[in-house]
């Protein structure tokens, strides 16, 4: 039985942010939507409500039932978490005059109140709330003021039920990690054992109950997901594991070549195919980005199909698909809203008749890697950036060619090797190179040119839910364009992206 804390999903930005704080508690935890809160169990510990874009005093607002969990096992309302519990249970919550977003400094803190132990009566927090408590009910007392705001935090009497109208999980919250401590190892009174060398040896051990004398086919794509998901297989079940890399003509230059040998010092069954014509033909003429994936998608898994059924009595098909995936895939009103379709998560075609294993499926991107060096892979595979399923098919706008396809590698080749080279690499979350839908003059020699420009795109993040452009130096910028220009014959611009997500995303498309 795993210790687990339950995170209630109304849609703020910051939810995924509260789970990753608790993990770095070592407890487990998982987020639901709002509407579709699993059964309590013995093994859940506590409930964190989250915040939201919602308002409780709108009609159409989140409003789960909560006798469940609320006075039976630890509470925590965060933001609109608290003021729901504040509205439901006989409070009032009113528009407040001005937004109160941004940094705030705690007033009053009640002494040896378990949740607030050891968070100093000065401590910054951040809010993010168009609404303010404006009173409490009867059974609730005042535990936590800021200057602006009386009701800060609370508890209701004779219970471990607590809100705050601030956001502990965020970095400008100084002592939000503290306060987090607080109410999941001593309120709730979790065992911080969740690590990642338990996460392997609970994770091999359920692979072989689960999976038993089956085979299982893989499809691998260099990156750190799929390949950690191999090597968990593999230490589950051996042979039994099939692994197919698939060349789609959109990796990066030299990909299939150098991702196939890596992996031959791995231990693992790996096939090749080459099927990038099969690729390009499917997405001749398509411009818009959901359709490509779903052009892609669809070529994958014929090509996966008739690879497939050349390995006998394949019975499991295994994917690399980790938390964000699951969480991004769910889409209810409000929570989670699908962003962009994700190729590798949802249901499989009839015809393929495989079942689903998913080791990963609750881990974020960072926990991945360091299951991944408890396992002893390879650095360069695990501190490889993320790269999108549909690959270079998404950072050209417009239509696919395959020469626009070989112009782009060679760009983006030149920008990933400067970053290593010049050992910025590891300083930047995510990078490459788009192609973009127009052309612009320039002039190279003596001659007029009419040639296509590029972007580049380099990110700073911890799991890619938001992130911010990466302050690359202005020289080692003009050194990687003048190198693009100068060799990459089609291209004779070159600009640098510099929005954060939100509100642009890490990808064009």
């Amino acid at each position: 039985m795993q210790e687990t804390i339950l995170i209630l999903d109304f849609g703020s930005q910051y939810t995924q942010l509260i789970a990753r704080r608790v993990r770095e508690l070592n407890v487990y935890c998982e987020i639901h939507p709002y509407n579709k809160i699993p059964e309590i169990t013995k093994d859940i510990k506590g409930v964190i409500l989250s915040g939201s874009p919602f308002s409780v005093r709108a009609k159409d607002a989140p409003n789960p039932e909560l006798t469940a969990f609320k006075g039976k096992l630890p509470l925590l309302g965060v933001c609109y978490g608290a003021q729901l519990m504040a509205h439901k249970f006989g409070g009032e919550v009113q528009s407040s005059e001005h937004r109160e977003y941004g940094r705030a400094n705690l007033s009053f803190v009640k002494e040896n109140n378990r949740l607030f132990k050891g968070v100093s009566n000065n401590s910054q927090v951040w809010m993010s709330h168009a609404d303010t408590i404006t009173k409490i009910p009867d059974s609730f007392e005042i535990i936590s003021s800021t200057k602006d705001v009386k009701f800060a935090g609370y508890q209701v009497t004779g219970e471990e039920t607590y809100g705050i109208q601030f956001h502990p999980e965020v970095f400008h919250s100084t002592e939000g990690s503290v306060l987090l401590k607080n109410f999941v190892v001593s309120i709730c009174g979790c065992i911080q054992n969740w690590t990642p060398d338990s996460f392997v040896e609970t994770t091999v051990a359920d692979l072989k109950n689960k999976i038993g004398n089956d085979k299982v086919v893989l499809g691998l794509s260099g990156g750190v997901d799929s390949s950690v998901a191999a090597v968990l297989l593999h230490k589950a079940i051996g042979k039994n594991l099939y692994c197919i890399f698939v060349d789609n003509g959109l990796l990066r230059k030299n990909e299939f070549e150098s991702v196939l040998e890596s992996y031959k010092h791995m231990g693992l069954n790996v096939k090749g195919v080459n099927a990038k014509d099969r690729f390009y033909a499917a997405l001749a003429g398509v411009t818009d980005p959901e359709l490509k994936r779903k052009a892609i998608g669809k070529v994958f898994i014929d090509v996966f199909d008739d690879e497939s059924k050349q390995i006998q009595d394949v019975k499991w098909l295994a994917q690399g698909t980790i938390y964000p995936d699951v969480i991004e895939s769910v889409s209810v009103k409000g929570p989670s809203a699908t962003i962009k379709s994700h190729h590798n998560v949802g249901g499989l075609p009839d015809f393929m008749k495989l079942k689903i294993v998913e080791p990963l499926n609750t881990l974020f991107k960072d926990e991945v890697r360091r299951v991944g060096k408890i396992l002893t892979i390879d650095d360069a595979i695990l501190n490889r950036h993320p790269f999108p399923g549909p690959g270079l098919a998404i950072r050209i706008l417009g239509d696919i060619t395959s020469e626009k396809v070989r112009i782009l590698q060679e760009v983006d080749a030149i920008f990933i090797n400067n970053l290593k080279s010049s050992g910025l690499y590891k300083d930047v979350w995510q990078a490459g190179a788009i192609f973009l839908p127009v052309q612009s003059v320039g002039v190279m020699g003596d001659e007029r040119t009419y040639e296509n420009a590029v972007a580049l795109r380099a990110v700073t993040s911890t799991d890619g839910m938001t992130a911010d452009w990466c302050h690359l130096p202005y020289e080692f910028l003009g050194v990687v364009s003048n190198e693009i220009i100068n060799k990459v014959k089609g291209i004779n611009r070159v600009v640098y992206d510099i929005s954060s997500k939100p509100p642009a995303t890490i990808e064009w498309e």
